[in-house]
């Protein structure tokens, strides 16, 4: 199909981009990548009348450790963080995530911070995200607040991110000691959407004992989720393979899927369960 017809704006700054949103009203959208937003529009899922460009806006794109985090403009691509040594170095499961996102080419072009404000459960990032502790920057005409990745997905397709504001930065507390992480999903074929997602990271101090653990689920709730009470169990512990089968237990109980042409509940369960134990194990060892 062809979507409806829309104006398009290509901005050359970040209050440039917020004055014509304010200006345009709610049926303008801004566009980074466009590979969640264009498809929906030809299928008219959504039907802006404005659509305002951002990728002519310097100083969006960046993978840097600043004041003891590690920061990613939202305009970032995938590619860039699948080539980037930083990452490569000590965020493993970054590497794990991009390449199973879709192909090379949505890759060249997609971002993480619209992958993260599209508000889709299904996508691979903001079980990534939540993993790792993440939050994001969000400007508007009032300038900049944070906002915990725990925080800001408020439902389907809806985040944190007000009307008139734009989300420019992720930020994630940086990675000390023996730290390991890891991410995969089940897909019914390469580049699919997860039918269940699993990203998992495990920081431990010098006397062997986790001091920092996160578990994120891809697709598996309505909204992107962490297992807060598999996490709390691994908290403070050595993490040996009855925790880890503990945790993976605790994760497919938590979790709330929904029956699709992917399977069905008990079904997608059992993959978190796997996963889970699997993601733990791949973490853990990584760390060592």
């Amino acid at each position: 199909m062809i979507a409806e017809n829309f104006s398009y704006a290509a901005p050359s700054s970040i209050q440039e981009a917020i004055t014509m949103l304010h200006e345009y009203g709610e049926d303008a959208k801004i566009l980074a990548g466009g590979h969640s937003l264009i498809p929906m529009m030809k299928l008219r899922f959504a039907s802006p009348t404005h659509l305002i460009d951002i990728n002519n806006i310097p100083g969006l794109s960046y993978i840097r450790e600043e004041d003891g985090f590690l920061k990613i403009g939202a305009m970032t691509r995938e590619v860039d963080v699948e080539d980037s040594e930083l990452i490569k170095s000590k965020y493993h499961l970054f590497g794990d995530a991009t390449k199973l996102i879709a192909d090379p080419q949505v890759r060249n072009f997609g971002t993480l911070g619209g992958n993260l404000a599209h508000g889709d459960a299904a996508n691979d990032h903001p079980a990534v995200m939540m993993s790792l502790g993440a939050s994001v920057i969000i400007t508007g005409n009032e300038g900049s607040r944070e906002v915990s990745l725990d925080d800001f997905f408020h439902g389907f397709y809806t985040t944190a991110v007000e009307h008139g504001e734009i989300l420019t930065e992720i930020k994630i507390p940086v990675a000390k000691g023996r730290f390991g992480s890891a991410y995969h999903k089940a897909e019914r074929k390469v580049g699919d959407y997860a039918t269940a997602g699993v990203a998992a990271t495990l920081q431990f101090d010098e006397s062997g004992v986790c001091n920092r653990v996160g578990l994120g689920l891809t697709n598996v709730s309505p909204t992107p989720m962490r297992v807060s009470r598999a996490e709390e169990l691994l908290m403070g512990s050595r993490v040996s393979e009855q925790d880890i089968a503990a945790a993976a237990k605790m994760a497919a109980e938590d979790c709330s899927p929904s029956e699709d042409l992917r399977g069905n509940v008990d079904y997608k369960r059992h993959l978190v369960k796997v996963i889970t134990k699997r993601m733990l194990t791949k973490a853990l060892g990584r760390a060592k």
